[in-house]
C-alpha cells in the first residue's frame, strides 16, 4: 500500500533554515495540540516524511507542569488521552513516548535531544496560548528542519487573508472559500498498511525522560497528586481522550442532533454535544465530526449552495439541526482561530472593536448594582441564583451551558468595578477552571462579552452600547427549575 501523502501545503510551515537530513534515524512527530491518531494532518505529514526516507517514526507527547493554570484537572483530561493514544500507536507498531514532567524544569532538553538526530521534526500549529512562543523558541534552536503542520479546522489558517469583524463576514467567506478543502480531508488512519521500521526510544532518553507511568495513566488518584500542579482544581467526572470523544460524538449524533436546532438554548434537557473540550485537546478532529454527520445526512459537497449569503442557514443543504451544529462548529469555532492567527494582541483589552472600547471607557464611571470581588466570583457568592449556579456548574463539571455562559460573562461585566477589571476576571475564571479554556473559541466568547464579533445594541448604564443580558430574561425565556436544583451551591466547592 503506497504510504499517505504529505499534508496540504497550506497547511504547512517550514519553521527554521534547516535542511531536510535524508540520513537521519528518525522523523520525530512531536504531539502539542492535535492529541490523536485519527484524521491529523501532523501524524500524516510525519508519517509522509518518514515513509519518504525510510526511517522509523517517534512520537512524543509531553506534558509539562508549569503552564499558566496547571491544575489536577487539566492534567486529568491530558493524561486519559495519553492512555488512549499508548495503545492506538502500540497497535500500530509505532514508537509513542508519553512524558509527563514530574517538576519544574524536569523535561528540558526532551525535544532537542531527540530531534538531534531526526530527519526532520514535525509538530502540531495551534495559534494561542504558550504554544506559538514555545514552537518558535524551539525552532530557532533546533538542530534539524521543523515543520508545523494546521490541523485545525476545515479552513486553513492561512486561507484566510486577515481576521473578521463578525460572524456574519466570516460566514460569506467560508462560502466562497470553504468548500476545494473539504475535497482535502485527513486520512481516518494515516498508519493504516503502512509499513516502517520500528524503533526503540533510545536507553538514555528513556532513562533520563523515563514514560509515563501506567498507574499515572490510569488515574491513580496519588500518582496525579503528586504532581506540582494545582490539586484544588479538582478532577471532574468527564473523561479525555479520542475514545471518550467518540463516545460523546456518537451520544450527541444518535440522541441529541434532532432537538438541536430548537432547544440548544435549554439548559435541560441538555443537547449540545459537550465535544468543546475534546476540541480543545486534540482528542477529536472537526473533519472527523463532519465525516460522521455527513455519513448520517447522506450528503455530499455537491449540495453546497452556490451562492454565499453569509446566512446561517442554507448553504450546507443538511437539515435544520445539523445546519445549526455546523454553524456553531465551523463558522464560530474557526472564526476564534482566524481571530488568534492574525492577532497576536487576540487577548488584550486593546484588541476590541473601536466603538466597544469607547463606549465602555464613557460608562466607566458609572455605579454599579454590585461590585463582587474575584474570590466572591469564584467561590459563587452572589445575589444571583442563576449566576451562582452556572458558577457551580464550572466548578464541579469544567463546563457551563452555552446560553447560561453568556449571560455569566455578561454579569461579571456588569458587577466588575472597570471594565478591563472584568476582563481580567472572566480570564481567570474560564481558563482556570473551564476544560475547554485557554482555546481561541474561549477567547472569542470571553471577549464577546465586550463587544468582539457584535454590533452596538441599545445604550444602557455600565454597559453603554455594548450588547445586555439579564437573568430576570433568562428566566423568563428557559426553564431552569431542574437545573437550579442540581446546581445551587450547598456548600463550598472551591
Amino acid at each position: 500500500m503506497k504510504p499517505p501523502p504529505p499534508a496540504p501545503a497550506q497547511r504547512v510551515a517550514v519553521r527554521n533554515s534547516r535542511a531536510l537530513r535524508s540520513k537521519g534515524d528518525h522523523v520525530l512527530y512531536w504531539m502539542t495540540s492535535a492529541r490523536r491518531g485519527r484524521f491529523n494532518f501532523g501524524l500524516q505529514h510525519a508519517v509522509a516524511r518518514a515513509a519518504q526516507f525510510g526511517v522509523p517514526l517517534v512520537v512524543l507527547e509531553a506534558l509539562r507542569c508549569d503552564y499558566r493554570w496547571a491544575s489536577a484537572r487539566l492534567h486529568r483530561f491530558v493524561l486519559d488521552g495519553m492512555r488512549d493514544n499508548q495503545r492506538w500507536f502500540a497497535e500500530r507498531g509505532v514508537a509513542y513516548h508519553a512524558y509527563v514532567e514530574p517538576e519544574k524544569g524536569a523535561g528540558k532538553g526532551l525535544v532537542a535531544a531527540l530531534a538531534e538526530r531526526a530527519c526532520t521534526i514535525v509538530t502540531d500549529e495551534f495559534p494561542c496560548f504558550f504554544l506559538p512562543r514555545m514552537l518558535e523558541a524551539f525552532a530557532a534552536a533546533s538542530p534539524a528542519c521543523v515543520e508545523s503542520v494546521d490541523s485545525n479546522g476545515l479552513l486553513p489558517l492561512r486561507a484566510a487573508p486577515q481576521d473578521f469583524p463578525t460572524a456574519y463576514a466570516f460566514r460569506r467567506f467560508l462560502q466562497k472559500e470553504l468548500a476545494p478543502h473539504l475535497g482535502e480531508l485527513p486520512l481516518e488512519d494515516p498508519l493504516a498498511g503502512v509499513k516502517l521500521p520500528r524503533p526503540e526510544i533510545p536507553a538514555k532518553i528513556a532513562k533520563k525522560w523515563p514514560a509515563a507511568s501506567a498507574k499515572l495513566l490510569d488515574g491513580d488518584a496519588d500518582a496525579l497528586r503528586a504532581l506540582p500542579i494545582d490539586a484544588t482544581v479538582g478532577v471532574v467526572a468527564t473523561r479525555g481522550g479520542p475514545e471518550a470523544a467518540q463516545r460523546a460524538l456518537t451520544l450527541f449524533l444518535d440522541r441529541k442532533l434532532v432537538d438541536y436546532a430548537d432547544k440548544r438554548s435549554q439548559p435541560e434537557p441538555e443537547v449540545a454535544s459537550r465535544l468543546s473540550p475534546y476540541l480543545h485537546f486534540g482528542h477529536i478532529s472537526v473533519h472527523d465530526v463532519l465525516q460522521q454527520l455527513t455519513l448520517r445526512e447522506s450528503w455530499t459537497p455537491a449540495r453546497l449552495a452556490t451562492k454565499a449569503t453569509g446566512r446561517r442557514e442554507g448553504w450546507w443543504n443538511m437539515s435544520q439541526p445539523a445546519e445549526a451544529f455546523l454553524d456553531e462548529l465551523v463558522t464560530w469555532r474557526e472564526l476564534g482561530y482566524v481571530f488568534c492567527f492574525h492577532r497576536p494582541d487576540y487577548e488584550r483589552f486593546e484588541s476590541l472593536p473601536d466603538w466597544a472600547r469607547a463606549t465602555l471607557a464613557e460608562h466607566a464611571s458609572d455605579p454599579r448594582p454590585h461590585v463582587y470581588s474575584l474570590d466572591d466570583l469564584l467561590h459563587a457568592r452572589t445575589h444571583d441564583r442563576i449566576w451562582n449556579a452556572a458558577q457551580t456548574q464550572l466548578l464541579r463539571e469544567g463546563t457551563i451551558h452555552n446560553y447560561l455562559r453568556m449571560l455569566w460573562g455578561k454579569k461579571i461585566l456588569e458587577w466588575s468595578a472597570t471594565p478591563e477589571l472584568a476582563l481580567a476576571h472572566l480570564i481567570e475564571l474560564n481558563n482556570r477552571l473551564a476544560l475547554d479554556g485557554r482555546n481561541p473559541n474561549s477567547w472569542s466568547g470571553i471577549f464577546w462579552t465586550l463587544g468582539r464579533f457584535d454590533r452596538p445594541w441599545p445604550e444602557r448604564k455600565v454597559f453603554g452600547t455594548i450588547r445586555c443580558m439579564t437573568s430576570d430574561s433568562t428566566a423568563r425565556k428557559l426553564d431552569l427549575d431542574s437545573y437550579l436544583s442540581r446546581f445551587t451551591p450547598q456548600k463550598a466547592l472551591f
